[in-house]
C-alpha cells in the first residue's frame, strides 16, 4: 500500500507495517513435503491435513512446525448500523458478551482452552465502558462506529488506528513466542458491516453476500439488505483505495482484525481466520497489504453466504465445514487444534528408514 499524501500518523504507521511484510520462502514448502513423504504412510494419505501443515512449515521456515504456543485475539466493537434494526439482538449485548468472555462462560472460552490457546480480549470500539472487566485490553478508538448506511462508519484515521491496534498486538504476541494467532470478534451488527465490505471489495451483489447473521426474521433481513444497498450507493467503494472502503463500510473490530492479519505476517507468523466477519477482515487486510495473504490459514466455512464469496476472493479453501455460524473465534480455535494435530504427525512420526519399514515398490 502506497502511503497517501497528507496521511495521518496512524495511516503512516499502518503503511510501515504493510511495507515490512516479506514473501514466504517456497523452498521450505518443498522441504516440508519431502519430510512428509518420507514418513511411514502412503504419500499424501493425510490429505488436506498435510497441505495445512506444509503452509505452516513454509511460514515458520522449518520442516518441524509448531502450533504451540497459540493465542486467539478476540476484538469487540459496536456498530451504528444496528440502529437500522438489522440484528436480532440489542447493541448492549456486545458489552455483556465481553463480560461473559471474561467470566469464561462462552463457547470460545471452552474451545480456546481445548486448543491450548490463550484468549486475548480487546475492546477496540465497544459503545460502553469495559475497563472494569479484568484482563480486557483497553484500546478503544471510539464508542462504536457511526451508521454506515447514513455516513462513513469511521474516519480514515480511526480505521487506521484500529488497524494499528491489531498489528501492534500481533507483533507483541510474536515477540512473546506465540507461533499461531487465531482471530475472533464480537459486535452486534457486524455481519451487516462484513457483508457491506465483502460486496464493496468484490463487486458481488448484496443478495449473494448477506445472510441472517444472528438469526433475524424476514422483516429484519429485508432491512439489513436495504441498509447495505444504501451504504454502497452512498459510499461508492473504490478498489484503488482499500482503506477508504474499510473506513466507510467496516467496524472497529473488523479493522483491528485486519491489522492482526497484517501484523502477524509482518512478524512472520501464521494467522488463522474464523468465519464470515474474520474473512471480511482478511479481505480488507489483503486489499491493503496483498503480501499478507500467504500468511493466512483458513479454518472453516460458515453458514453465512458471504463467507464463501470472501474465501473465493481470498483464494482460500476452508479446511472443514461444520455448519457453524457463531463467530467469537470458535472456528479458529478448532483450526488451531487441527494444525496442532498436523504438527504432531510431522514431528513425531518415524521415517521409513528409522522404522525399518520397506518403502513402496517403485517398479
Amino acid at each position: 500500500m502506497a502511503e497517501q499524501v497528507g496521511a495521518g500518523p496512524f495511516e503512516q504507521e499502518m503503511s510501515r507495517f504493510v511495507s515490512s511484510v516479506s514473501p514466504i520462502d517456497r523452498a521450505w514448502a518443498e522441504r516440508a513435503w519431502s519430510r512428509l513423504d518420507s514418513l511411514t504412510k502412503p504419500p499424501r494419505s493425510l490429505g488436506r491435513l498435510e497441505e495445512m501443515v506444509v503452509r505452516l512449515a513454509a511460514i515458520q521456515r522449518t520442516d518441524r512446525p509448531a502450533a504451540d504456543p497459540a493465542a486467539i485475539v478476540l476484538m469487540a466493537g459496536d456498530h451504528g448500523v444496528a440502529a437500522e434494526g438489522v440484528s436480532a439482538w440489542p447493541s448492549e449485548v456486545t458489552a455483556q458478551m465481553v463480560a461473559n468472555f471474561v467470566a469464561r462462560g462462552a463457547a470460545i472460552n471452552q474451545l480456546a482452552e481445548h486448543a491450548g490457546a490463550r484468549l486475548v480480549l480487546v475492546d477496540v470500539g465497544v459503545a460502553s465502558e469495559t475497563d472494569m472487566l479484568p484482563g480486557v485490553v483497553q484500546a478503544k478508538v471510539r464508542r462504536g462506529t457511526r451508521n454506515l448506511s447514513r455516513e462513513p462508519a469511521m474516519s480514515r484515521e480511526e480505521a487506521a488506528e484500529a488497524f494499528c491496534v491489531g498489528a501492534r498486538l500481533a507483533a507483541e504476541l510474536a515477540a512473546e513466542g506465540v507461533k499461531v494467532i487465531g482471530t475472533g470478534e464480537m459486535g452486534i451488527g457486524n455481519s451487516t458491516a462484513a457483508a457491506a465490505l465483502v460486496a464493496g471489495y468484490s463487486g458481488v451483489p448484496v443478495s449473494r453476500v448477506t445472510g441472517r447473521g444472528t438469526g433475524v426474521d424476514d422483516a429484519a433481513f429485508a432491512r439489513k439488505k436495504q441498509a447495505i444497498d444504501r451504504a454502497l450507493r452512498l459510499h461508492r467503494p473504490e478498489p484503488g483505495d482499500p482503506l477508504r472502503v474499510l473506513a466507510n463500510l467496516g467496524g472497529f473490530e473488523i479493522a483491528g482484525l485486519a491489522g492482526v492479519f497484517a501484523g502477524g505476517a509482518a512478524a512472520g507468523i501464521a494467522v488463522v481466520s474464523d468465519g464470515f466477519i474474520s474473512a471480511a477482515a482478511a479481505l480488507a487486510a489483503t486489499r491493503i497489504c496483498p503480501s499478507c495473504a500467504e500468511y493466512i490459514l483458513p479454518s472453516h466455512l460458515s453458514q453465512e453466504p458471504g463467507h464463501r464469496v470472501a474465501l473465493v476472493a481470498l483464494d482460500l479453501e476452508p479446511f472443514f465445514d461444520l455448519e457453524m455460524r457463531l463467530g467469537e473465534g470458535t472456528g479458529a480455535a478448532l483450526g488451531i487444534s487441527v494444525l496442532s494435530a498436523g504438527c504432531a504427525v510431522m514431528s513425531g512420526m518415524a521415517t521409513f528408514g528409522q522404522a525399518g519399514v520397506s518403502e513402496r515398490d517403485q517398479t
